[in-house]
This record gives structure tokens, C-alpha cells and sequence, in this order.
């Protein structure tokens, strides 16, 4: 956790503006009739552009995302240069798309911190368990030089014999034989 909020409040408001950025360009390339700015294949377009970057999103794909993001902008540009979309339509859809791009940035740039503090902290224990292990063999290392130093080497346990066979519990020879009652 930093500051106040935990890392799932942060990704549930970066989630909530990220919806409400896509919905702002999905209703804007959402209307087809011709006085809206945008003719109807050209909306038709822009919406297939704009699934491609909500699916993207959906799965938490970021990258691929703003990629996408990056087509619909260009096909945008391309349709207000031919006329297909008006200049003020454009403005529109493009100043959402810079926010919703900005908000995909700075989720691609969060998960890539977090995957660098991932492997940093993973280094770090990998180091820890490396210098345990060698402060381990360091001390055992000492223990057998003061032994051999004193004369002694360390000693060796010998695993325990097996038990002994409890003595049977029979009769043994007795009341066999000639002299029954001696």
C-alpha cells in the first residue's frame, strides 16, 4: 500500500476513467447520420476500431490497447483529410482519444514499474537466501577448523543398531520329557 490508497482502489479509478474516456469515443463515432459530422461507413469504422481497442482493454492488454488506439487516431486523420468526417467531430473524437491514450500510458507504465519492483524484489531474496546459505557454510566451516585445531575431529554418528529380539514369551521345554514332576 502507498500513501492512502491500496493498489486495487488506484486500479479501480484508473478502470473507471479509462470506461468513461472509451465511452466518451464510442459515443462520438457511435452516431452515423450525415449531420452529426460523420458519414455512416465511416462510423461503421470507427466503431470496429474502437471494439478492437475496448477487447484490448478488457483483457488488460494495455500495449495492444494503445496500439489500437493509435489506428483508430490515424483513421480519424484520414477521414477528416477525405471528408468523410468533419473538422469539429474530429477535434472531438481525438481530444477523448489523447485522454483515454493517456490513461492506457500511464497503465502500461504501472504495470511495467510493478514488474520491475517484482523482479528487484525477487533479486533481493534470491541474494538473501544466497548469503544464508554461505553464512551457514561459513559457520560450519569454523566449527570443523576449531575442532581439528583442538584435536578433535568432528564426530561421527554411527546410525543405532537395531533393536534386539524381545525374548518369546512360550514354554520353552518345559513339561516335555521324562521327568515331568522334578
Amino acid at each position: 500500500m502507498t500513501g492512502r490508497h491500496s493498489r486495487g482502489q488506484r486500479s479501480r479509478a484508473h478502470g473507471a476513467r479509462f470506461a468513461a474516456a472509451l465511452l466518451l469515443v464510442c459515443g462520438l463515432v457511435g452516431c452515423g447520420v450525415s449531420d452529426s459530422g460523420l458519414q455512416r461507413d465511416t462510423a461503421h469504422r470507427l466503431q470496429e476500431l474502437v471494439l478492437g481497442v475496448t477487447q484490448a482493454a478488457a483483457m488488460n492488454d494495455h500495449a495492444t490497447a494503445l496500439t489500437r488506439l493509435d489506428n483508430l487516431q490515424a483513421e480519424v486523420e484520414l477521414a477528416a483529410r477525405s471528408g468523410r468526417i468533419s473538422e469539429d467531430r474530429r477535434r472531438s473524437i481525438m481530444a477523448n482519444a489523447a485522454a483515454l491514450q493517456a490513461d492506457l500510458a500511464g497503465l502500461v507504465d504501472a504495470a511495467a514499474e510493478a514488474a520491475m519492483a517484482a523482479e528487484k524484489a525477487a533479486a533481493a531474496a534470491a541474494a538473501e537466501a544466497a548469503e544464508v546459505e554461505k553464512a551457514k557454510a561459513d559457520a560450519e566451516s569454523a566449527t570443523n577448523a576449531a575442532l581439528t585445531q583442538e584435536g578433535t575431529a568432528p564426530a561421527q554418528v554411527a546410525p543405532a543398531p537395531p533393536p534386539a529380539p524381545e525374548p518369546q514369551q512360550g514354554k520353552g521345554n518345559e513339561g516335555k520329557g521324562k521327568n515331568k514332576n522334578d
